[in-house]
């Protein structure tokens, strides 16, 4: 049966759908927004771990992409992808080692914030003859990698570029922790200081004759701010494509295109329903899922392979029944996942192969 013919009711679940229209909506608001700016857009892909996903941003003016682990790169880079910064520290040495050989072949780009990481980087690039891109990884507030902005971001800089086999970029920042600070102004307010600390810092490197070519940070909560800001080159951004509940409410701009679809499996009373969708395939990292458009349903408890629903009016439930839940955290949720349906008018229009999915190392 052709995919145009498949409707979104007789997708076997749990299943993983995609709004298409709201996701080329999602899509064209981040493109227009970049579109004249300075600053040019790169996508975070460890949200939808797709590379069919990730050729089309590119295609909509991100200038690349990035991923947290080498195995999502090595993903990415076997679909054709060209641009990427691994947005983690790589200190193993079989990791260190794939990385090096991911730079022989394609753009690959690394934060570092420890000199003993730059060393090894630096031996395994010359043995491998390879030239690998890298960021000072500067710690903008939430207190995860990263060195402080300044003299410890300058220290670092100069120890990188004695290093051979290594190409200082510039610098890498996140601003993570602002992007659910609400109200929305004092977001902007708070995310102009940090970059600022990252200009002031640049400078500073750049006064004792080190280039500056890159300054990339940013996510989807503060991408109006950090897309504007003079000193910054690139400015990550995710999970706007495809949006979940609680990151939508401090970027409404974004719709949640993605929910997870699932069939009513057991009515034991009419205010009590049993879906086929839990905990291995909906993450509650941030909270419970929502029901779609509500039905009246309200999620009581997830399981490992079912949740139970609530019917909170008269609404009648039946036993085949399909109920759409939008997670709380979709990078936990599509990690367990093996494919995305694209529906459009209800019917499949898509199928898209999660290549990145357990690729955790």
């Amino acid at each position: 049966m052709s995919l145009d013919r498949i409707r979104k009711e007789d997708i076997d679940t749990p299943a993983l759908l995609v709004d298409l229209d709201l996701m080329e909506k999602n899509l064209l608001t981040m493109a227009s927004f970049f579109r004249g700016k300075k600053a040019r857009l790169r996508v975070h892909t460890k949200v939808h771990r797709t590379p069919a996903l990730a050729h089309r941003q590119i295609e909509a003016g991100a200038r690349g992409i990035c991923c947290q682990k080498v195995g999502e790169a090595e993903v990415m880079v076997s679909a054709g992808i060209e641009d990427i910064i691994v947005t983690n520290q790589i200190v193993t040495p079989e990791k260190i080692d794939r990385l090096v050989n991911l730079a022989k072949y394609t753009d690959i780009c690394v934060p570092v914030d420890n000199q003993r990481n730059a060393d090894d980087l630096s031996r395994a690039a010359l043995r491998e003859g390879a030239s690998l891109k890298v960021l000072v990884d500067i710690d903008m507030g939430a207190q995860r990698c990263g060195v402080e902005p300044g003299e410890s971001a300058l220290k670092l800089a100069q120890h990188i570029s004695a290093l051979r086999g290594l190409r200082l970029m510039g610098l890498m920042g996140f601003e993570g922790h602002l992007s659910w600070m609400e109200p929305r102004d004092q977001r902007r307010k708070e995310c102009e200081k940090l970059e600022r600390l990252l200009g002031d810092t640049k400078r500073l490197i750049e006064n004792r004759g080190i280039a500056v070519e890159e300054i990339c940070t940013g996510t989807t909560g503060t991408y109006d701010v950090t897309g504007k800001c003079a000193e910054v080159t690139e400015a990550k951004a995710g999970i706007y494509l495809l949006m979940d509940y609680n990151y939508h409410q401090h970027v409404p701009e974004f719709d949640c295109a993605l929910t997870v679809l699932s069939t009513v499996i057991s009515v034991p009373s009419s205010k009590r329903v049993v879906t086929d969708a839990g905990l291995t395939c909906i993450s509650n990292a941030y909270g419970d899922p929502m029901v779609r458009d509500g039905l009246g349903l309200k999620v009581q408890e997830l399981h490992a392979e079912n949740t139970v629903l609530k019917v909170e009016t008269g609404q009648r439930i039946g036993i085949g029944d399909k109920i759409e839940f939008i997670p709380s955290y979709l990078d936990g949720t599509v990690n367990m996942h093996e494919k995305l349906y694209a529906i459009r008018n209800a019917k499949v229009e898509e199928t898209w192969t999660i290549s990145g999915r357990g690729r955790s190392r």
